[in-house]
């Protein structure tokens, strides 16, 4: 039996921070970076790296057919993720198997429409601290993958992405209940990455407390209220437990919506503040918190 091989689409921090992982540990070969044309020859003239160390990948063009990969991993933003499936489709076939690490409620949905619902492992990319500073990766914590079954017909194509990361020894857990970590994990984008966003900062004003940690924490707190009422488990608790894994990255780090910000680029303030605004118009729930972060990151968006 041949061994299975890995497709990545997006080469941002996420893209370059486990590409260089599974590279090292699979063999270049066996891990395919789907780019077109015009990145292929801007990644092969200026290279990427890793905390300063050059990566060796294995760019692929997003037109080569005829070899579907057995995973495919997507690190693409939420605004470019149409683009993304565009690039990836030639690396999927009928036993490809699709994660998504895009923050958010939605990717996944996204994914199943366009490629088969049976194909997408509900995934949670947590615990890193990857920052992108122009084609070089700097990032101090990994972070792990969070993988689940949704339903039982997906426990096979879950096996078989164990025996993978088993193989490139790449961290993971399986999660029982992964609609509830994929929540878990939105929680934490809503109140640490907004409230970084706004008010300009790194990780370190979210884990000292102050102004900065209690409005994180309100935002997180209107999060729960929409949960309950979509019928997901999250909890107070479940903020909490944000904050602790928040407090073990770099303290001088800053989420993605930062760095875009910074790089005055869109941001995804829809998937956040603007998906929990649509929930609260259907629930009825009021949420000022989310409100006030919404307006202020569009003002912002304003000047870039």
């Amino acid at each position: 039996m041949s061994k299975q091989t890995i497709a990545i689409v997006g080469l941002g921090a996420l893209g370059i921070l486990y590409g260089q992982h599974l590279s090292e540990a699979l063999g270049k070969s066996r891990v395919k970076i789907i780019v077109n044309e015009k990145r292929k020859a801007r990644y092969e003239h200026e290279g990427v790296s890793l905390n300063g160390k050059a990566c060796n990948f294995n760019y692929v063009l997003e037109t080569e057919k005829g070899n579907p990969a057995d995973l495919v991993i997507v690190c693409t933003k939420s605004l470019t993720l149409d683009s993304g499936m565009e690039s990836m489709k030639n690396q999927v076939g009928k036993h490809t198997t699709i994660l998504s690490l895009i923050n958010g409620i939605s990717s996944e949905q996204i994914l199943g429409a366009r490629f088969g619902y049976e194909k997408v492992i509900p995934t949670v990319a947590i615990g890193m601290d990857a920052t992108r500073e122009g084609q070089d990766v700097r990032s101090k914590v990994k972070g792990w993958l969070q993988i689940g079954a949704d339903v039982p017909e997906k426990v096979q194509r879950l096996m078989k992405v164990k025996k993978l990361f088993d193989e490139a020894q790449f961290p993971y857990t399986i999660e029982e209940d992964i609609l509830l970590k994929i929540w878990q994990k939105f929680i934490m984008n809503v109140g640490v990455n907004q409230v970084v966003m706004v008010n300009e900062t790194t990780y370190k004003d979210i884990q000292t407390g102050g102004d900065f940690h209690q409005q994180a924490w309100a935002a997180m707190a209107e999060v729960v209220l929409i949960a309950k009422a979509e019928g997901i488990p999250l909890q107070e608790e479940h903020i909490q437990n944000a904050f602790d894994i928040i407090d073990t990255v770099d303290p001088d780090g800053m989420p993605s919506m930062r760095q875009d910000g910074l790089a005055k680029r869109p941001t995804e303030v829809e998937l956040f503040a603007g998906t929990i605004l649509a929930k609260s118009k259907e629930h009825n729930i009021p949420t000022p918190v989310n409100k006030a972060l919404y307006t202020k990151v569009k003002e912002m968006e304003q000047l870039f």
